[in-house]
């Protein structure tokens, strides 16, 4: 009797002892896969925060540097986030172009990013006005920007070049200003592009 007792003490404890067993096991197993959803989140996140802050196209290489992820989980994570946006309706959207990616608004908002752009502290009134005669004028030399504006150009024009929204070369005496892409991503007028490039290109055969 006491040796029937002893063998149900004994296969209770290894009963117990194996619960125990698969009890932890399910806990390593779940914990593993907590922290492995807890990192692709947070990779996701500094992604995002990577596209965001540039607000411009970046290349995979500039991504690595920035979130120190490697380039095939990169791409995973920009699939999603592309996924992302577009599942959610939201008013941003993830741009591919050339093997690189850029978080902006979607074209419909872009009324409204002009007309906060345009009323921005970053450009004079002034600056403003100098800039929108290249813009219909290009490619026109500087020299003709300065007749129509008056010496205050040169700095305007040295600020658009600084900001990367003007490219200038030499012509003569003077310089050639022409709209770099930059001014098109800045002013999100990427659908109008083609239309100031086909005018340039006119311009040149002319």
């Amino acid at each position: 009797m006491e040796e029937d007792k002893s063998l149900e003490v004994k296969s209770a404890e290894v009963v117990h002892n194996r619960d125990i067993s698969e009890d932890e096991s399910k806990l390593t197993s779940e914990t593993i896969k907590e922290m492995d959803e807890s990192k692709e989140i947070e990779n996701l996140k500094k992604v995002e925060a990577a596209l965001f802050i540039s607000a411009r196209f970046l290349n995979l290489q500039e991504l690595v540097m920035l979130t120190d992820i490697n380039p095939l989980m990169l791409k995973e994570i920009l699939n999603s986030l592309i996924e992302k946006y577009n599942r959610d309706d939201s008013s941003i959207e993830i741009l591919v172009k050339e093997n690189m990616w850029k978080m902006d608004v979607r074209q419909e908002y872009f009324d409204m990013i002009n007309k906060l752009a345009t009323g921005s502290s970053e450009f004079t009134k002034a600056e403003q006005e100098t800039l929108a005669i290249i813009a219909y004028k290009q490619p026109v030399k500087q020299s003709v920007i300065v007749k129509i504006r008056g010496n205050k150009a040169y700095d305007h024009v040295k600020k658009f070049n600084e900001i990367g929204l003007v490219k200038s070369k030499r012509a003569g005496h003077t310089k050639e200003l022409t709209l770099s892409d930059d001014f098109f991503e800045y002013f999100h007028l990427r659908e109008k592009e083609e239309g100031f490039k086909a005018e340039e290109n006119k311009s040149l055969e002319d």
